[in-house]
């Protein structure tokens, strides 16, 4: 009856696990989320092996790590995407738990590797960042406290995820890792919005933000020391800013070939946080472009597949994956071309980084298991069948 009432996407009993996930998958993004894989990987062979060489490593060291842990995070993308949705609520849960109580820890037992900001732990052979890991986590976490508060005597949901974000924050925010306290807000914002939080409750939200912001730069030498040099008007060329944007101006449209680029004997960090700045060198606007294009598309194929869930959960946990995933994207590119003060972020699935790669696999992984297609109506078969 409720298949004659909502319509239904027809099942086949007894159907292999495997044939099922690629006929229900979002071929286009997993596509999307490969290829830029592979440009990390190409980029990694420009972009490290001067680092290898100071460091007193063979040329491709870090690519090959790189290559590891990006099979490992794929990998770990596959097997996520296959779970039901109510499998990845509960393990995102376990996960939640267990990274929350090591973010918890991480002052005491954490290094900062002479960052400045103690964020990792030191495993010996690898190093663990728990926050890359506890965003997916929070986002289905709240998404399940969001969806339960709008049940019938559900518990207050809103304001528990609140009260959780608003706790992650200021953890994030001692380390300090401003950056991901921004995208956890971000994050759970995009979510607010989308249970239908009023307007006038995201502009005090915003205020709110302002007022925040205001006090860190007031009392954090760090935070001042980013946003002072994002607004000077002069870019000192000695520094990473400085070399990124003369290194995207050399590279133009075509870029100067494959090798050539210059950027990645000065960046420290040209494998990770401004890997986009040896692509431009090295490859010029075209590659750039493609790059941006391959974001979006999984970005946009994602939210017109949410738009026609009917679970209220699903619909939340998968927009706030997809909003943490494009911002970080767009956040790491605009500090390259000094739209954005620095902030030390990794771009998804290009950049270096082994917590970076993992963590994205797994959340792009729990994206996939939402938005894979289920025996179910659409939302558009509720609105039309309230408007007869």
């Amino acid at each position: 009856m409720t298949e004659m009432v909502y319509g239904a996407v027809p099942v086949r009993d007894g159907e292999p696990i495997l044939p099922k996930w690629w006929r229900t998958i979002d071929k286009w993004s997993v596509s999307c989320v490969l290829m830029l894989f592979g440009i990390g990987l190409l980029l990694g062979l420009a972009a490290s092996p001067p680092l290898a060489e100071k460091n007193g490593f063979q040329p491709f060291h870090y690519v090959q790590r790189q290559a590891f842990f990006g099979t490992v995070a794929l990998l770990a993308m596959m097997l996520t995407s296959m779970m039901s949705p109510q499998l990845v609520r509960r393990l995102a849960v376990i996960g939640f738990i267990v990274t929350f109580i090591s973010l918890i820890f991480l002052p005491f037992f954490g290094t900062d590797f002479g960052k400045g900001a103690t964020r990792w732990y030191s495993l010996g052979f690898a190093s663990l960042q728990p926050s890359e890991f506890l965003k997916p986590g929070f986002v289905v976490v709240a998404a399940w406290m969001m969806a339960a508060g709008q049940e019938i005597n559900g518990p207050p949901g809103l304001r528990l995820s609140f009260l959780l974000a608003i706790i992650i924050v200021t953890l994030l925010a001692l380390q300090p890792d401003f950056g991901q306290a921004c995208l956890v807000l971000f994050g759970w914002g995009v979510m607010y919005f989308v249970a239908g939080a009023p307007i006038l409750l995201l502009m005090i939200m915003a205020a709110l933000v302002v007022l925040a912001g205001s006090f860190a730069y007031s009392n954090s030498e760090h935070f001042a020391r980013r946003i002072d040099g994002f607004l000077n008007p002069d870019v000192d060329p000695n520094t990473q800013l400085g070399f990124a944007t003369n290194a995207i101006r050399e590279g133009g449209f075509f870029g100067v070939g494959v090798g050539e680029g210059q950027v990645k004997w000065s960046l420290p960090d040209a494998h990770t946080d401004f890997i986009i700045a040896v692509a431009a060198e090295e490859y010029g606007l075209i590659l750039v472009m493609c790059i941006i294009v391959l974001y979006a598309a999984i970005v946009l194929r994602s939210l017109t597949r949410l738009m026609r869930e009917r679970d209220p959960f699903i619909r939340l946990a998968g927009t706030g994956l997809i909003a943490i995933f494009g911002v970080q994207a767009m956040i790491n590119m605009g500090v390259a071309v000094r739209l954005l003060p620095a902030k030390g972020m990794t771009l998804p699935f290009v950049s270096y980084g082994g917590s970076s790669l993992i963590a994205t696999g797994i959340a792009v992984g729990m994206l996939l298991a939402f938005t894979r297609s289920r025996p179910q109506g659409e939302i558009g078969d509720i609105l039309r069948g309230r408007v007869r």
